[in-house]
């Protein structure tokens, strides 16, 4: 026996944790990449890589520039959705959606405008280039470069028409990379199971057989990874055994009855052990009949239902059987999938460390950890004003879809905190700056610096699914002169904010908000990002008054 058999990978799930939904994976060299949505959040399409399965490192994002991402305007949750990354030839391709409007964020009588674009790269770090727009008939598009050569563009297709199944169907494409467009007859190769719902496909080929793998379900707690395979790129294809090949639900008929009364107690008892909402997959080869099978799961928050980190990344082993079909290792979605050691890759023995992060705004660049929202940071974001502290200049209101200065990243575990130290005098109550914790623009908590009747004071904006409130009422909180530091604390389902003007002694204000409110399950059951927190200026009297901050850190807290 080889020594080397007796080590494996043991992967921890979620590998990307918090919001990284969507996850297109592709093998090039010794790396496997991963491209997960973005939705509103710029820059556009989180890309990670790993040698290892273990240890997935952030690469700068692909859509860096407005003329590849242009999103005023766009609704929450809107923006980017599913990215497909794929690799050909020496160069990577990227498509991806950029979703103006759709049902559930505004009233758009059943129809959706997503639009859908190519660009490609030398090299994962870019430069990639300028978009080239393929089509709007659906979105969730990939492409699948066949053996012969030629390339081929799915998507599934949208049908605004309520007699009909909006889902409708699996749309087949050539794209003629020549002349940059696409090209021949549309066909539709494939209207899904019973589960409906049929999205995210991807074709790949194995054994003379094309796999077509979707999402079905939606993307909430019936969420599931369907197969299908044929002999023919057009089909006629035929549905895996199991029909899917993952989900984490045991029993569909108790499920749907849990979750029509909020009973998550029964819900837990209808669904496999292990993380939820398992789904939206796409597949590469480890060794040639073991493959890894990368997914979008949740993890709800004790007894609520409700998923505050949004929806992740993991990855499962399935194993190719004699019938030319893969099979999941295990049921559901597990979070400890193990994976036979490849010779030049050493697996790593250790326990997941405390997450430690902090941004000092002593560069001319912040870490990739960070966005802004809709837009690139441009001249309201400045780095070199005021040495080690970045400078923000105030813009519009929270719930502006245009122009609002923020600069936020994930949340990633379930006990958290976030901290700064700010420096800022407003001149009057239309300009505060300071901490924001947020789902979108209907749910969100500001814990800003801003003007009380003349006195620079301390307070709360808090909108709760659109009802704005501020908690402190008039008595907000006098504040000396000079800098002020600011954190929030989450632990489970309660958040805290606290303030200190001498950086050691921290006092508690306002109440104990319910964190769990930051999720698509109380937002928006049709939503799709997760709980964002960082930093903000705003100036809605037009004068961009700004504002410094010292330092953003992000702590995983230890609750004793």
């Amino acid at each position: 026996m080889d020594m080397n058999d007796k080590y494996e990978i043991v992967v921890q799930n979620p590998v990307l944790p918090g919001f990284h939904p969507d996850p297109s994976i592709c093998k090039v060299g010794d790396y496997y990449y991963i491209a997960t949505s973005t939705f509103e959040y710029f820059p556009g399409v989180a890309i990670h890589k790993s040698r290892n399965l273990q240890d997935w490192t952030i690469c700068p994002n692909a859509l860096r520039r407005k003329n590849q991402l242009n999103m005023d305007g766009n609704p929450s949750s809107g923006g980017i959705w599913a990215p497909c990354l794929t690799h050909d030839k020496g160069t990577f391709y990227l498509i991806y959606t950029d979703v103006k409007e759709w049902l559930g964020a505004l009233n758009t009588q059943g129809f959706k405008d997503s639009h859908n674009y190519l660009t490609t790269a030398p090299s994962i770090e870019g430069p990639w280039s300028d978009p080239v727009y393929l089509n709007s008939s659906g979105f969730d598009p990939s492409l699948f470069h066949d053996e012969d050569g030629r390339k081929w563009f799915v998507n599934m297709i949208w049908d605004y028409r309520n007699w009909e199944n909006n889902f409708g169907g699996i749309v087949l494409q050539e794209f003629d990379e020549e002349n940059g467009c696409l090209t021949g007859p549309i066909e539709n190769i494939f209207r899904g199971t019973d589960l409906k719902l049929t999205e995210a496909p991807h074709l790949y080929k194995r054994n003379g057989f094309y796999y077509l793998m979707t999402a079905e379900g939606g993307t909430s707690y019936f969420h599931a990874v369907t197969l299908a395979r044929s002999r023919n790129i057009n089909g006629p294809y035929e549905v895996h055994p199991d029909k899917h090949l993952l989900t984490a639900v045991s029993d569909r008929p108790a499920l749907e009855k849990a979750l029509s009364t909020n009973d998550f107690k029964n819900a837990s008892s209808a669904l496999h052990p292990g993380l939820q909402k398992a789904g939206h997959g796409s597949m590469v080869p480890w060794t040639d009949d073991e493959w890894i099978l990368a997914h979008l799961c949740g993890r709800p928050l004790e007894n609520t239902g409700r998923c505050p980190l949004g929806r992740e990344t993991a990855l499962q082993k399935i194993v190719w059987k004699e019938d030319d079909w893969p099979y999941l290792d295990g049921k559901g979605a597990s979070e400890t999938v193990h994976f036979p050691q490849k010779k030049n890759i050493r697996p790593i023995e250790k326990n997941r460390e405390l997450v430690s992060w902090i941004e000092n705004f002593d560069r001319n660049k912040w870490d990739y950890q960070l966005n802004t929202l809709r837009n690139p940071s441009g001249d309201n974001y400045l780095l070199n004003e005021r040495p080690g502290w970045l400078r923000l200049n105030g813009a519009e209101s929270p719930v502006s879809r245009f122009n609002q200065t923020l600069l936020v990243r994930r949340v990633q575990h379930f006990n958290w905190s976030v901290e700064t130290r700010l420096d800022f005098s407003p001149d009057d109550f239309q300009q505060f700056a300071g901490l924001i914790v947020r789902y979108d623009e209907t749910t969100q908590l500001i814990f800003r610096v801003s003007d009380n009747y003349g006195v620079r004071s301390l307070g709360i904006i808090s909108y709760d699914l659109n009802q704005q409130d501020l908690p402190l009422g008039r008595d907000e909180i006098a504040l000396d002169d000079g800098p002020v530091s600011l954190r929030v604390y989450v632990s489970g389902r309660d958040l805290q904010f606290s303030y200190s003007q001498n950086s050691s002694s921290w006092k508690k204000v306002g109440p104990v908000f319910d964190s769990s409110i930051f999720s698509d399950d109380y937002v928006n059951p049709m939503g799709f990002t997760g709980t964002y927190a960082g930093l903000g200026a705003w100036d809605v009297s037009g004068r961009r008054k700004s504002a410094d901050f010292e330092y953003l850190k992000y702590n995983q807290e230890v609750v004793i």
